[in-house]
């Protein structure tokens, strides 16, 4: 790690959770230890205009940009991916924080937390908005990185035919390390901002809103999540809960969930929160629990086991030392969750939520801000033999993705492709062999369920 350049803060890190992998700690947290949380929510909150102002006036809004959309085959950042009137991911962002600015004469700085694969990439995309960037701050600073490990004798992975492959991004939770390491944390309290507002740039929901950040500024919390109610396409990931111990929130990953408590995980009456990994927290209070802890925020360990090579199941299982951000909620004491609206949490992992974002389920305002128009959120579950990598997703749809405002599922078997201005209306399920063609117009309808 040293011979990479990697910042010495990011290596006493690993080195921290290196010896907690070697003692045989597993970050696992048991059902027995946690009991469900009740939370505030946002639509009962009042915020005046002028708090929000204020607040907003001090916030730094940083954008997590270091995956490649390796899920759907893509091999560059996915927030270059093209996404609604010819914009990208990176377009929208750049242009909803350049109009809260105007709006509320805001400095509002953006900042990318770019990987060593999606720099390059990024910075060149953004270019074009010359005045994207703020005076005296970057426009991104870089996640670390960090070996792989064999599971056999937890020793560095070697891969020679592909020696970037033996490296690994550290999770989310880098975000800490690589804004203290960076100088970063310190430049932005020195600038006079107070507050950051942090989400992932596959999630076109999470806008720095002034009326949440005026909530935030007026609780005096150092740290607070968005969170939204659990819906049955939630009922694998992670949840909020609050530990029986000492009474703080957390959050339990669906990677630390031991096999028995896996129907608990799944309950959606039992634990009602997930996280939306919308979060604020307080710069001073970071700096000082950092400062406190020499830099190590002691985040909750992720023991990820995964292949060395993703495309090459025969390659050795590694683990992967990951943490995530949303679970620094458990190190200060008065951090704060909050429920908003699923308007919110937009994140598009697959090529399924590609569909409903590029469809006319949502209509983007002046404001480049994600409107929900229609009634629902469809359903939708694409055949992965044909649609799941962004090249033979676009192939089917070569004009336009269907109408998918009155729908509420489209299940699709096999491979069809879509003319353009095709409506789909209830409960649709496609099925066919061979190639299969939708034609222009048509109106398929299913059932109201």
């Amino acid at each position: 790690m040293l011979e990479a350049g990697v910042d010495p803060v990011a290596i006493e890190t690993f080195a921290h959770y290196y010896r907690l992998l070697e003692h045989g700690e597993t970050g696992m947290v048991p059902e027995a230890t946690i009991e469900p949380v009740d939370i505030e929510s946002l639509a009962d909150v009042e915020v005046p205009d002028d708090v929000a102002a204020d607040a907003i006036g001090r916030t730094v809004a940083i954008k997590l940009n270091g995956g490649l959309g390796t899920s759907m085959g893509m091999d560059r950042a996915k927030s270059l991916l093209c996404v609604r009137r010819g914009l990208s991911f990176l377009d929208i962002i750049a242009r909803q924080a350049l109009h809260l600015r105007q709006r509320y004469d805001a400095r509002l700085p953006l900042l990318l937390m770019n990987s060593f694969r999606t720099s390059a990439d990024t910075l060149h995309a953004l270019a074009r908005y010359e005045d994207l960037a703020v005076e005296g701050l970057p426009l991104e600073f870089l996640q670390n990185k960090e070996p792989k490990l064999l599971t056999a004798d937890l020793t560095p992975a070697s891969w020679p035919k592909d020696p970037d492959l033996e490296w690994c991004p550290p999770g989310h939770g880098d975000l800490y390390t690589a804004l203290r390491g960076s100088g970063l944390l310190d430049r932005l309290i020195e600038q006079g901002y107070r507050y950051v507002f942090v989400s992932n740039s596959d999630n076109l929901g999470a806008v720095p809103d002034p009326r949440v950040a005026g909530w935030f500024a007026a609780s005096g919390a150092p740290f607070a999540i968005e969170a939204v109610r659990r819906t049955a396409s939630d009922r694998k990931g992670g949840h909020f809960a609050r530990r029986r111990a000492d009474g703080r929130i957390v959050l339990r990953e669906t990677a630390q969930t031991l096999p028995e408590d896996r129907e608990a995980l799944a309950d959606l009456d039992r634990h009602r929160f997930t996280s939306t990994n919308n979060l604020w927290f307080d710069l001073h209070a970071m700096k000082a629990v950092l400062d406190e802890r020499d830099g190590i925020l002691g985040l909750p360990l992720i023991r990820n086991v995964k292949h060395l090579d993703p495309a090459d199941p025969d390659s050795p299982e590694v683990v992967q030392i990951e943490t995530a951000m949303g679970a620094a909620i458990e190190v200060f004491d008065g951090a704060r969750l909050i429920e908003v609206g699923r308007d919110r949490f937009i994140p598009v992992k697959t090529t399924n939520d590609l569909l409903v974002l590029r469809s006319d389920v949502y209509e983007i305002g002046d404001d480049f801000a994600l409107t929900q128009v229609a009634s629902g959120v469809p359903y939708v579950d694409l055949d992965p033999g044909f649609y799941r990598t962004i090249n033979e997703f676009d192939k089917r749809f070569p004009d336009g993705e269907p109408l998918l405002s009155r729908s509420t599922s489209l299940r699709i078997r096999g491979d069809w492709t879509f003319g353009r201005g095709v409506q789909v209306v209830g409960a649709v399920e496609l099925d066919g062999r061979g190639a299969q063609r939708v034609a222009p117009g048509e109106v398929l309808a299913g059932s109201d369920d």
